[in-house]
C-alpha cells in the first residue's frame, strides 16, 4: 500500500468519530509510520481519548489504557512478577504497556517514577522485567493526554520524558459551525465517544503499517535540507528567549517526519515546507522559556516561528 492511500484512508474512518482536529489527526499517522510517540495537550472535551481509541481501531492494533494517578506505581505500566502456588515458582505478569497502542491518560497526574517507567519502553520497544528484557508488540505507539490549564495535583513532564515524544500535538477547540456537526451527530443518535458506535472500521493493518514505513526510508533527503534542519535547531539554542534548545534527537525526528510527510503527499523527496510545518509540533515541547520571556508573553510556538523567520531556506 502506498503512504498517500494509507493516509486517505487512515484519515477518512477517523474523521467519522473526530471532527475540526485534521492536524492532530495527520501527526497521529506520521508517528504511525515513524514510529514516534505523541503527547496531547488539550482542555477537556477535545477528543484526546477519542482521538487514540480511533488510531488503534482504523489500524486493527491492540489498543490499552492506563489512567495515570498520584497513587499509581511503575508495577501498574509494566508489570511485576506473582507467585503461583501451583508451579510453585514466580512467573512475570505483563503490564498495559504489552500493546500497541497505549493511551497513557492524564499523564502528569503521575509523579516522577511511575512517568520514567515509560521511557524505556518508548525509547527501547522494550522493558526488564525480573531481570529480562521483554520486547514490546511491533507496532508500539505511546499517545500521552495532558490538560494545560489544570495544575493542582500534577507532575509536570521532565524535560528527559518530553524529549521521547515524536510530537506534541495541541487540541484546540473546533470552530463553531465544527461544533455544530458534532452536536448534529449526536442528536442524530451517533454516539461518537465510540469509535464503533461511530461506525470507524479496520481499514489497516500491521502489514500495511510496515510497507509504508519501508516507503518512507526510501523518501530522498538532500544535503541542503539536512543542513537547514540542524540550523534551525542551533537558531533554538542560540535564541535569547530560551534556556534550552532543540536536541540532537529533535532533529532526527524532524527529519524522520518530513520524510513521513512527503510520502503522503506522494513525493519521494523533502522540501523546506515539510521541514517547516512540523517544526513546531516537533520542537515544541524540547524548548525552555526563560522566566522574562514568559513574562514578556512569549511561547515555544512564538520563538520558532521567529526562528523559522530568520534561518534563510534552501531553494
Amino acid at each position: 500500500m502506498k503512504a498517500p492511500e494509507l493516509y486517505a484512508r487512515f484519515r477518512g474512518e477517523v474523521e467519522k468519530a473526530i471532527v475540526g482536529q485534521d492536524e492532530a489527526i495527520r501527526l497521529c499517522a506520521l508517528a504511525v509510520l515513524t514510529r514516534g510517540h505523541v503527547l496531547l495537550e488539550g482542555v477537556p472535551g477535545t477528543g484526546k481519548t477519542l482521538l487514540a481509541k480511533c488510531v488503534a481501531r482504523v489500524l486493527s492494533l491492540k489498543y490499552g489504557r492506563v489512567q495515570f494517578t498520584p497513587d499509581l506505581m511503575p508495577a501498574d505500566i509494566v508489570g511485576t512478577a506473582v507467585y503461583d502456588l501451583q508451579s510453585r515458582s514466580f512467573r512475570v505478569r505483563q503490564g498495559p504497556v504489552f500493546t500497541n497502542v497505549l493511551l497513557a491518560d492524564e499523564i502528569n497526574r503521575a509523579p516522577a517514577k511511575v512517568q520514567a517507567a515509560l521511557l524505556e519502553a518508548m525509547e527501547e520497544g522494550g522493558v526488564s522485567l525480573e531481570g529480562q528484557q521483554i520486547r514490546l508488540p511491533d507496532p508500539f505507539l505511546v499517545l500521552a493526554t495532558q490538560n494545560p490549564v489544570e495544575y493542582e495535583g500534577t507532575y509536570p513532564l521532565p524535560e528527559a520524558q518530553q524529549d521521547r515524544f515524536l510530537f506534541k500535538v495541541v487540541l484546540d477547540y473546533p470552530t463553531p459551525e465544527q461544533e455544530l456537526e458534532v452536536v448534529d451527530r449526536w442528536n442524530r443518535g451517533i454516539e461518537l465517544k465510540d469509535p464503533v458506535a461511530a461506525g470507524l472500521q479496520p481499514v489497516l493493518d500491521a502489514a500495511a503499517i510496515a510497507e509504508c514505513q519501508q516507503e518512507v526510508r526510501a523518501i530522498t533527503v538532500d544535503e541542503k535540507i539536512r543542513r537547514y534542519i540542524i540550523e534551525l535547531a542551533v537558531a533554538t539554542r542560540q535564541s535569547p528567549e530560551l534556556l534550552l534548545g532543540a536536541s540532537t534527537r529533535a532533529e532526527v525526528v524532524l527529519l524522520l517526519a518530513a520524510k513521513a510527510a512527503a510520502a503522503f503527499e506522494g513525493r519521494d523527496y523533502v522540501t523546506p515546507d515539510d521541514v517547516k510545518g512540523l517544526l513546531r509540533p516537533a520542537f515544541r515541547h524540547r524548548l525552555l522559556l526563560r522566566p522574562e520571556a514568559e513574562v514578556a508573553g512569549q511561547s515555544p510556538d512564538s520563538v520558532l516561528d521567529a526562528v523559522i523567520a530568520r534561518v534563510t531556506p534552501p531553494r
